[in-house]
């Protein structure tokens, strides 16, 4: 039986990862919360780790406020990099597996074709870059370590794309949505399933892997298909980014190649439209 701990455990990809354990009887999990572990402290850290026995450790913490990212600096940098250098270290020591939990905002976005990962990468604002940064320190550090970048990330927990637009559908006609964006949404239980497929292998191919789910699309198609699947008849209007400036630049396209995970892991991945039509139900 192998223990996993789940650090960010109540954001969204941490109650995801709760919300299919069930799947897993192979695993149990020990979630830990900001309330119950500071990851940023170092010696809470330690001490978390000396007191607790784990085989494995998935970080699902991350400061993803990208626009105030850019002005927060010093607090991006302690989640995104500080504290992945100290589970790293805890790890490390204490003989322990990570997965870490990373972005395409790794990348610009001046490609036209799917990321693999080795692509270069040249981050366009202070989130990216401190994700990036915190990559770096994991992979220096403990070299059992699995890093997998993922995209558009939304569930039927806490903030995201999906639910925001819903909630502005409650009161509005219509939606002006970005269409010069393109990537590819991801189903934060998928990616969880992913995981947790990757654990229970007790796998040791270690490196940086690509996940998303299938497909690909736009901003604006994304809002389009969670409007059409939830059978409201918004109005949604195509726009440039540059009718919508927001602090942080955004890659325009970041779509991941998933080959390499999909045939390390022998994974099948959902089709992003027909796991937004699971999430929609699920809500």
């Amino acid at each position: 039986m192998k223990r996993v701990l789940v650090t960010g455990a109540s954001g969204q990809l941490g109650q995801c990862i709760d919300a299919i354990k069930d799947n897993y009887q192979n695993l149990t999990f020990i979630y830990a919360s900001r309330e119950r572990l500071d990851i940023s402290n170092k010696n809470e850290v330690d001490l978390f780790f000396k007191s607790n026995t784990v085989d494995w450790c998935v970080n699902c913490a991350a400061y993803t406020a990208v626009d105030r990212a850019e002005s927060d600096i010093e607090n991006a940098k302690q989640v995104n990099i500080n504290a992945v250098r100290n589970l790293a270290e805890a790890t490390l020591e204490n003989n322990v597996r990570m997965i870490h939990v990373s972005t395409d905002f790794v990348f610009d976005g001046k490609h036209n074709k799917a990321y693999k990962e080795d692509a270069e990468t040249n981050p366009l604002g202070v989130y990216g870059q401190t994700k990036l940064d915190g990559e770096k320190e994991l992979a220096t550090i403990n070299p059992k370590h699995f890093i997998i970048r993922t995209s558009w990330l939304y569930s039927e927990f806490n903030s995201n794309f999906m639910r925001t637009m819903l909630r502005l559908s409650q009161d509005r006609d219509e939606l002006n949505v970005v269409c010069d964006q393109i990537g590819t949404p991801t189903y934060a239980k998928d990616l969880a399933d992913a995981l947790l497929q990757i654990i229970s292998q007790d796998s040791s191919a270690y490196g940086i892997y690509h996940y998303s789910n299938e497909g690909v699309a736009s901003w604006y198609d994304f809002a389009k298909a969670i409007f059409e699947i939830n059978a409201n008849h918004m109005k949604v209007n195509p726009i440039d980014s540059s009718s919508f400036p927001t602090p942080a630049q955004r890659p325009h396209f970041s779509v991941l190649d998933k080959t390499k995970i999909k045939k390390t892991f022998n994974l099948e991945i959902p089709y992003w439209k027909d796991s937004l039509k699971i999430a929609i139900s699920n809500l």
